[in-house]
Order: C-alpha cells, then sequence, then structure tokens
C-alpha cells in the first residue's frame, strides 16, 4: 500500500473520501500518543507510529477486498446433495466501529444448496473480509448472509454469531464474560420454523 492519496468508496456511503498518506498517518498516531500524555521521542515510542498504521493495514484489511469476488466460483457436482451445509465456530476478529475496540467472537454460517455448493474455506474467507472493517454485530451478521444468499441463490441462508464487545469490557460498564448473539436468516431458514430450530440445534442448541 503506498504514500499516495487516493479516492476510496466505503460500503457505508456513496460518497468518495480522500485517503491520507502514510505519513499523516502516522503523524496522527504520534498526535495521539501526546494527547495520551506520552512522549513520542522516547525509545519505547519510536517506532509505534509506524508500528500502528502497518498493523492497521492487516487489521481492516477488509476494505480492499470484496467478499462477492470470494464466492464467484461455486460447484454444481455434488450428486443430487439438498441438506444443510453448516460450517461451526469460525473464529473472527472485528472492531466496533463507535470505539475501535476488537469484537471478538464465533461465527456460524449455514446454506441449502439449490443445484451449486461454495468450497469450504470461501464462508471463513467471507467473514474475514467483513470482520476486517469496522462494525457493528448486527451489521456484520447481515453482511454475511446477505452475500452469500446474492452470490449462490440457495434455498435458505442462517448466519448466527457470539461475541465479546470489549467496549463493554474494557471500558463503560467493564462487563466482562458478557456475550451477544445475533442472527439472519433468508429463505427456507426464515420461512420454516423446524429448518430454523435444525440449524440452531446443530450449533449446540443457543
Amino acid at each position: 500500500m503506498d504514500a499516495t492519496i487516493r479516492k476510496l468508496a466505503p460500503a457505508a456511503t456513496a460518497e468518495p473520501v480522500v485517503r491520507p498518506t502514510r505519513e499523516e498517518a502516522e503523524a496522527a498516531v504520534e498526535t495521539l500518543l501526546r494527547w495520551i500524555g506520552e512522549d513520542p521521542a522516547r525509545e519505547g515510542l519510536i517506532d509505534t507510529p509506524r508500528r500502528v498504521v502497518k498493523a492497521y493495514e492487516e487489521l481492516y484489511g477488509g476494505y480492499g477486498q470484496q467478499p462477492a469476488d470470494v464466492l464467484s466460483r461455486t460447484f454444481e457436482e455434488v450428486a443430487g446433495y439438498q441438506e444443510m451445509v453448516l460450517l461451526r465456530d469460525i473464529p473472527f476478529t472485528s472492531h466496533c466501529e463507535h470505539h475501535m475496540v476488537p469484537i471478538i467472537g464465533k461465527a456460524h454460517v449455514a446454506y441449502v444448496p439449490d443445484g451449486r455448493v461454495l468450497g469450504l474455506s470461501k464462508i471463513p474467507r467471507v467473514v474475514e473480509i467483513f470482520a476486517r472493517r469496522l462494525q457493528t454485530q448486527e451489521k456484520l451478521t447481515e453482511q454475511i448472509a446477505a452475500v452469500i444468499d446474492g452470490a449462490l441463490t440457495p434455498k435458505g441462508v442462517a448466519v448466527l454469531l457470539e461475541a465479546e464487545h470489549m467496549c463493554m469490557s474494557m471500558r463503560g460498564i467493564r462487563t466482562h464474560g458478557s456475550t451477544t448473539v445475533t442472527s439472519s436468516f433468508y429463505g427456507s431458514f426464515r420461512d420454516d420454523r423446524e429448518e430454523q430450530t435444525r440449524f440452531l440445534a446443530m450449533v449446540g442448541g443457543r
């Protein structure tokens, strides 16, 4: 990723934003260090602005990737398989868009194929791409379900996320160990209560 000014169009808005240079980003980190009362010139912090910007490239790398591209290849040789495909306990780490602190959790994703299936690695990849953006858990849940439904057109899609929010654990009310659960159901999982119940039972009776 170079240091030139580029225009990006985030998913949340149609208006492009001007991306700062790497030097400007590092200067912003240095400003924050001064704001909290630190000395950016001391030995342990000299390289911190550079390291933080480099870390942000990884932590928020989802902005440079399109989940639909990951799902563009499907397989039709399924020998007539029409039952649920479920991936449980997909670990993810995201960051809250309100405080930019971690959201740490697990995703459970299922779909009922309609003639086509995905490579098993594609679903965790989609979860990771969306997670590596500033998020709310509700939005993350819906994004995962919607992109799978749109790309694969299956009979149904179900997504359930369980996560701990560090904005609750590290600050504010400091509630440790509290888990937030969100879900999104499309097609047969939304319309057929038995199908939805079977999914919930398969992810552990949650």
